[in-house]
């Protein structure tokens, strides 16, 4: 078996954890890094670094040359436009896949694919599976929960609020979610890598069945901070009011904002838990991390940044 792996998406959340994994599996790296993207500090990692983007042809090209196997962890999960979603994450995709017909193709997908209808983000990652199930070689989706750990920005608003007390949540009864350690989610694709089940698309999470409420990721912040936190139930209307806000601040100039009207409405939607267990059972993946011993690490973490 050859052992080189290429990657896109090294500068992202998961990425740095991805390429720390995989250096430990003893794989040669290629990576794919946009010019105005620093690499994080990877002690350890020896990485051939390929400058360019998913839009790049003669990048991709260069990235994938003599590649057995290529996990593309690229994507946007906030844009400025729907229209951006479909270009990075359906169409990069597309383009990437192409350049590797026969190499072992595995993307990094997102339990929001199940549900295309609720947002353009969703729809964008919807394609992107159907664009690696149409391939003649060999591949591999694997659909990530919502992540967190060292490193995430995304959800540092979470627990920042969780800090001062109050811990948001959309005010839905019965709503449950899959979570996983971005730990643990890089263990599970370098493991994959290592031992590749057969072309499928997967769901994978930390082994909690049945998932998370709320109130169980309020205890969680709660005994991490090492404060009293209480969840705060927001409503539907109160979040749209703010994702049409963030929405018109886009359109006039200002930065993407992951919190939209799209955003909402994935957030109220009631069930993001992990309906196939299959990826755990065929790779012997066991999450490390739960969520208490996860959320403790995360503060550790942003604690030691002074981000908290």
């Amino acid at each position: 078996m050859g052992r080189l792996v290429a990657v896109t998406g090294a500068t992202g959340f998961v990425g740095p954890h991805l390429v720390s994994a995989l250096a430990r599996r003893g794989w040669k790296l290629r990576l794919l890094v946009r010019r105005w993207s620093p690499l994080p500090s990877l002690p350890g990692v020896e990485a051939e670094i390929v400058l360019g983007d998913l839009a790049d042809k003669d990048a991709l090209k260069r990235l994938v040359d003599g590649a057995d196997t290529v996990i593309h962890a690229a994507g946007l999960i906030k844009a400025r436009t729907p229209a951006d979603f479909r270009t990075v994450n359906a169409e990069g995709t597309a383009r990437l896949s192409a350049l590797v017909p026969q190499a072992r193709f595995v993307l990094l997908s997102s339990l929001a694919a199940r549900e295309p209808q609720l947002s353009a983000y969703a729809e964008s990652k919807r394609e992107a599976e159907r664009v690696v199930a149409g391939r003649t070689g060999p591949w591999l989706v694997i659909r990530a929960p919502a992540v967190y750990g060292p490193g995430d920005r995304e959800t540092l608003a979470y627990f920042r609020a969780a800090s001062r007390g109050l811990a948001p949540r959309p005010r839905l009864g019965n709503a449950r979610l899959a979570l996983i350690h971005v730990e643990d989610l890089a263990e599970a694709l370098a493991a994959a890598v290592e031992r590749p089940p057969s072309h499928s698309i997967y769901e994978i999470d930390d082994g909690r069945e049945g998932g998370y409420g709320y109130s169980d990721m309020a205890a969680a912040a709660a005994a991490a901070l090492g404060r009293a936190v209480r969840s705060l139930p927001i409503p539907r209307a109160a979040m749209e009011i703010v994702g049409w806000a963030n929405g018109l601040r886009q359109a006039l100039g200002g930065p993407p904002q992951i919190l939209t009207g799209a955003k909402v409405r994935e957030m109220f939607h009631p069930d993001w838990t992990v309906h196939d267990r299959r990826l755990a059972a065929t790779i012997g993946f066991r999450a490390r991390y739960d969520l208490n011993a996860g959320f403790r690490d995360t503060v550790l973490w942003y604690r030691r940044q002074e981000w908290l």
